[in-house]
């Protein structure tokens, strides 16, 4: 029987490890390529300390939560409290 072939059997992965990782965690196929590219163009820590920063939810508002949760399609979200609410944005 054939093996099945790998996800990463692309000559546009420069990183084949990287990728399949990235796959296995649950990232898109588009989103591991990019990841597993920039890392292999620089260093691994640099790819890692590019992204972004952001408050944790516990400093976050209602507002902002509900808003959140709203770009989400979080269901029940107008009557959740705010430990609800920070419970379904990291479920």
């Amino acid at each position: 029987m054939a093996e099945k072939k790998r996800e990463s059997d692309s000559s546009s992965i420069k990183d084949p490890e990287m990728y399949e990782a990235l796959r296995e965690q649950g990232n898109s196929k588009a989103k591991a390529a990019a990841i597993s590219n920039a890392a292999a163009n620089s260093s691994r820590e640099k790819v890692g300390a590019k992204g972004g920063h952001s408050p944790s939810y516990e400093d976050w508002t209602v507002d902002d939560l509900r808003e959140r949760a709203a770009e989400l399609d979080v269901h029940g979200r107008s009557t959740m409290t705010k430990d609800e609410l920070i419970k379904a944005l990291r479920g």
